[in-house]
């Protein structure tokens, strides 16, 4: 069985800003994944590269600009994150999380698998809890978390291929 790491990015005190954590958080709540690591990792910080060089696999869940009504979801897989991260578009986090994914890279230490589970923010001010839009979302964010889980860890799903 291999690890996987799921990482909420976000800011909890502005509202839908702390969607990746409150949607990591209802995963872990609701669902029994075995050999799960669950992170709370705040809006990001150059420490989390060794918890990610320790994944095999890795799902984040972030507030995300994905041209989506709010409380929408996108689930990008492997090459269609570094995609989104390149084009600037996306992640409230872009920044942080696009250099720690350049940092792994560069290390070696990319997951075999990883994916970034976007949520469409509604409203981004100060708030502990989100918008009713996207505490909608959040079950549908996780059991998109929980199919990849069970993906990934089918023996006949193909491996990515890694550049060399």
């Amino acid at each position: 069985m291999t690890s996987t790491l799921v990482l909420g990015v976000g800011n909890v005190l502005l509202a839908d800003e702390g969607a990746g954590v409150h949607a990591m958080r209802y995963l872990k709540d609701h669902y029994d994944l075995h050999d799960v690591r669950y992170i709370d990792a705040g809006t990001l910080s150059f420490t989390l590269a060794s918890d990610i060089a320790d994944a095999d696999h890795m799902i984040v869940f972030d507030a995300a600009q994905i041209g989506a009504a709010p409380g929408g979801i996108k689930v990008l897989e492997n090459e269609e994150v570094d995609e989104f991260l390149r084009s600037g578009k996306g992640s409230v986090h872009e920044v942080g999380f696009a250099d720690l994914m350049d940092i792994s890279r560069l290390e070696g230490c990319l997951p075999e698998r990883y994916a970034l589970i976007g949520i469409q923010p509604d409203t981004l001010g100060w708030g502990e809890a989100p918008s009713e839009t996207v505490r909608r979302a959040l079950p549908r964010a996780a059991a998109n978390a929980a199919a990849l889980v069970h993906k990934w860890r089918r023996d006949d799903y193909p491996k990515a291929v890694i550049n060399q």
